[in-house]
């Protein structure tokens, strides 16, 4: 069985990757209570690893859904053996540090435990990441979403249940914070995506204003895609609406993570705006010094 040094030293291992890996919004953890923050950190490893596996490195498409089959199966595992050693792993190694993947189902299965989390919900998580190495393109506004339902939303709901009140309203209006903030990050990341393969912005809408896949591969981005970005920045500003009563009605400091959250989403799309509604020739950042003054509207909050 685990000994009390060795759980803490896996969420130390989690809180760890948590502060030192990239993130595209400004998630001030130290905002969250301090007795939550280990077990948040564990969900973001585990969810942070099998991203990386669909997305990362140089493997075939082959090896990436197997590294994705094995994170699932440990999942499994942790749940029924969150408390036991190294032992409780005797397949091969998915992961080049072996000791920070045992490290992420250790404290991963004690959170699960511990909060009762719904294990359906870090298995929306995988589909996402395995719809990421399979599915390249989306035809309609709602098969994005659906995708944000799983690549995004289950996030939210994890992070209610952890830190709470959990309240149907409130999951609700979560979603569609996360789906916002998700769709964000796609738009943010649409150069970087398109040279993977990858488009987010669905067919009915890049059709309609009569962009071209042809035209992605020019230096500068034609109007007509970037019309069709603008109208996906108008869809995703409804969506950080609609989940704007999350951030009110949540418990203590979480209500200013959640502020400082959705504030740094919004940003991201009005720097987006700023620059003609092109990510290619310039990605829009929160950059440090925007914190102060996102840090200070969530303070006075409206």
């Amino acid at each position: 069985m685990a000994t009390e040094n060795s759980l803490l030293r896996a969420y130390a291992s989690c809180e760890s990757m948590a502060r030192k890996h990239y993130e595209n919004f400004p998630v001030a953890s130290w905002l969250l209570p301090k007795s939550v923050r280990p077990h948040i950190s564990a969900v973001y490893a585990f969810a942070r690893c099998a991203d990386d596996f669909a997305d990362e490195g140089t493997r075939s498409n082959s090896e990436r859904l197997d590294l994705l089959e094995e994170w699932e199966s440990r999942l499994f595992q942790c749940q029924t053996s969150g408390v036991s050693n190294q032992c409780m792993f005797p397949r091969r190694p998915c992961d080049p540090d072996e000791q920070l993947t045992q490290d992420v189902f250790l404290a991963l299965g004690n959170t699960i435990n511990r909060y009762g989390l719904p294990v359906a919900l870090f298995q929306d998580l995988l589909s996402a990441f395995r719809q990421d190495v399979t599915q390249r393109r989306y035809e309609q506004w709602n098969d994005l979403l659906d995708y944000c339902c799983r690549s995004a939303n289950p996030i939210g709901r994890i992070v209610l249940r952890i830190a709470g009140p959990l309240d149907d309203r409130l999951e609700q209006a979560s979603d569609n914070l996360c789906s916002a903030l998700q769709i964000t990050n796609l738009l943010q990341d649409f150069d970087s995506d398109w040279k993977r393969g990858r488009l987010y912005v669905p067919l009915e809408i890049y059709e309609v204003h009569g962009a071209k896949i042809a035209d992605l591969d020019d230096i500068s981005l034609k109007l007509e895609w970037r019309e069709a970005i603008r109208n996906c920045i108008d869809r995703t500003r409804l969506l950080f609406a609609d989940g704007k009563s999350v951030c009110d009605h949540v418990d203590r400091l979480l209500k200013f993570e959640l502020r400082m959250t959705w504030l740094g989403g919004m940003h991201i799309l009005d720097r987006l705006e700023k620059f003609d509604c092109d990510p290619v020739s310039r990605r829009p950042t929160v950059r440090g010094a925007d914190v102060l003054p996102l840090l200070l509207k969530s303070l006075i909050w409206l």
